[in-house]
């Protein structure tokens, strides 16, 4: 008779030859997610054209008769936060205001096990913002759509938290490669801001492959058309323009900073405003369109104002004015509850910055400047880089969207002048401001993140004895043998307030002579030199403590001015804690699961 175990194992090692191993199959997966970012990018589109069509043309056409009739423009971005109410309620929590943070933490810190719905939730609420007026973007969000396409395959596959991660990149850079036209930009875009800088050469190809991919069902759809035209650029005089551009790029960075701590700013006001959840986007919505009223250049994703500068028609002090406007507006929109990403608003308030500076140059220095839309396609990019703190993405944007090779150089340098000036002014890029609120630094790494974002509180033990710095040392020792927990134990005073700490080392000298035990009191010995912490603070500065000094227990004091002790933090229980959030968070290198 034949061996079936042999035949069995021949056959599956010969079938083996024929199967894809690890890195081609990298590539039809990224391929299959690249595929399904590009048709993403196409529905989203469409469905925000849509709502433009049907809400914001007619109330538009409306308006524009003039007189009393321009009154009702903040209705129609008003409507579309109505229309939003519904799918506010069905999913709290996953509609309104800026998402883009918390995808990054979702992604970077918490496994990126991203529901489909989340798909079909930023489409709609996103082309409800901005196809009514609402001051947003939607290549944050589509970003995000092509993440949780991303993670949808990686959940399919089943496969390790780094390996979603790398998915969920390579859906982000499918759809933002797809939106802009822009391939590389796509890619870097996923690298430096998505995954922060840290990748390998395997996970970098699927970028590259996934956007690839996007981009080319994109352009098969809507043809090779960039985001917007960019006019040829041409260095007129470089010994003149090159310090002007180092001087845009000066300005651009301070700007950027300002541009943050305006949106975090009027976030937090409409955070702590007393209204209805459901009533703050409409709110929102009726301040922005009262600014466009005034200033109707603000409202959508602004890229027809943007075609208008980069071709040289803007006027300079319009130009000032809405630095201010696009700014406020963004910060209100999304502040507010409105939902969309800050990626249009940047390149807006950067083609208006660089259009400014440009038409002061150039209205000074007319035969040595170039035309101010030169300078306007200069500070998209900078703007872009100083406000985000990616200015590889920023560059290659630029540089895909013109085709032409001058516009490096310029780009370069203010790009990274005004990421470094950003960066000194403000450590914080626009998304990552809420990390540092947290006490996150998301570019440390998962494991330091996680430790961070506990606090001591939340692991502290109050099973704690104590014992009065007025006892002797034979009461101590009755203690010591009936203590079921800990090595330490807080010395308090007659107030309640602890003064110091003692263990049984600090008592060993004392076990055979019973008078001085009888004699000596707890306080006269125990250490007064305490090592404490406070419920506020993160187990990352408690583990380093532990490392540091060697110990096991830590007392844990209402506050450094008022040692109320609560309880005792162990090192045992911060390893047990972390552990457990490591797997419930679904980090761990185990297969990730479906949602």
């Amino acid at each position: 008779m034949l061996d079936t175990t042999s035949l069995n194992l021949s056959f599956m090692g010969r079938l083996k030859k024929f199967m894809p191993g690890e890195n081609s199959l990298m590539v039809i997966i990224a391929s299959m997610i690249g595929l399904a970012a590009g048709l993403a990018n196409i529905v989203f589109r469409t469905v925000t054209e849509f709502v433009h069509e049907m809400i914001f043309v007619p109330g538009e056409t409306l308006v524009s008769q003039g007189g009393w009739y321009v009154l009702l423009l903040p209705l129609i971005p008003m409507t579309g936060m109505v229309l939003l109410i519904p799918l506010s309620l069905l999913f709290p929590g996953k509609v309104n205001g800026y998402g883009f943070t918390k995808f990054l933490k979702k992604v970077n810190l918490e496994g990126g096990v991203i529901k489909f719905r989340n798909v079909i939730i930023k489409i709609v609420s996103t082309a409800l913002t901005i196809g009514t007026g609402g001051s947003a973007g939607v290549e944050g969000p589509i970003a995000q759509v092509g993440g949780a396409l991303g993670s949808q395959v990686g959940q399919f596959f089943r496969v390790s938290g780094v390996r979603m991660k790398v998915y969920v990149a390579a859906g982000c850079a499918g759809g933002v490669g797809a939106m802009f036209n822009a391939p590389i930009a796509g890619v870097f875009f996923a690298a430096e801001i998505v995954l922060l800088g840290t990748y390998e050469i395997s996970s970098f190809s699927a970028l590259v492959i996934s956007s690839a991919m996007a981009t080319v069902v994109s352009r098969a759809y809507y043809g090779e058309s960039p985001a917007f035209p960019i006019p040829d650029y041409h260095l007129i005089n470089p010994m003149v323009e090159i310090p002007l551009y180092i001087l845009m790029g000066i300005v651009i960075g301070i700007i950027a900073v300002f541009h943050i701590r305006i949106f975090y700013a009027i976030r937090d006001r409409f955070a702590g405003l007393n209204l209805h959840p459901q009533l703050k986007p409409i709110l929102g919505a009726f301040l922005v369109g009262s600014i466009g009223i005034f200033f109707p250049q603000v409202m959508g994703d602004g890229y027809h104002y943007i075609e208008k500068v980069l071709d040289g028609h803007g006027l300079v002090s319009v130009m000032l004015a809405l630095i201010i406007m696009k700014i406020v507006a963004t910060a209100i929109t999304l502040g507010a509850g409105g939902a969309g990403g800050v990626f249009a608003p940047a390149l807006f308030i950067g083609a208006v910055i660089g259009g400014a500076f440009g038409g002061v140059a150039h209205g000074l220095l007319p035969e040595m400047t170039a035309n101010p839309g030169a300078y306007a396609a200069v500070g998209i990019g900078a703007f872009l880089a100083a406000s985000t703190h990616a200015p590889v993405t920023a560059i290659f944007l630029l540089f895909e969207m013109t085709g032409n090779y001058l516009i490096i150089i310029p780009i370069m340098l203010t790009s990274i002048i005004g990421t470094v000036v950003a960066s000194r002014l403000n450590p914080d890029s626009i998304d990552t401001v809420d990390f540092s609120r947290e006490g996150i630094d998301i570019h440390e790494g998962m494991e330091m993140a996680i430790m961070k974002s506990i606090k001591v509180g939340a692991v502290v033990s109050e099973d704690v004895d104590f014992i009065s710095e007025k006892a002797n040392i034979n009461q101590l020792l009755a203690i010591f043998r009936m203590a079921e927990h800990g090595f330490y134990f807080p010395v308090i005073d007659e107030t309640g307030r602890m003064t110091g700490i003692i263990s049984m080392q600090d008592v060993k000298w004392l076990l055979h002579d019973e008078t001085q035990r009888l004699e000596s009191t707890v306080g006269e010995v125990c250490s007064r030199k305490v090592l404490v912490l406070t419920p506020d603070e993160n187990l990352y500065t408690a583990i380093s403590l532990f490392d540091m000094k060697g110990i096991e227990e830590i007392p844990v004091v209402e506050s450094t001015d008022n040692r109320w002790v609560v309880g005792m933090l162990r090192r045992r229980d911060v390893i047990a804690r972390y552990n457990r959030e490591l797997l419930s968070r679904g980090i761990s290198e185990r297969k990730g699961g479906p949602v």
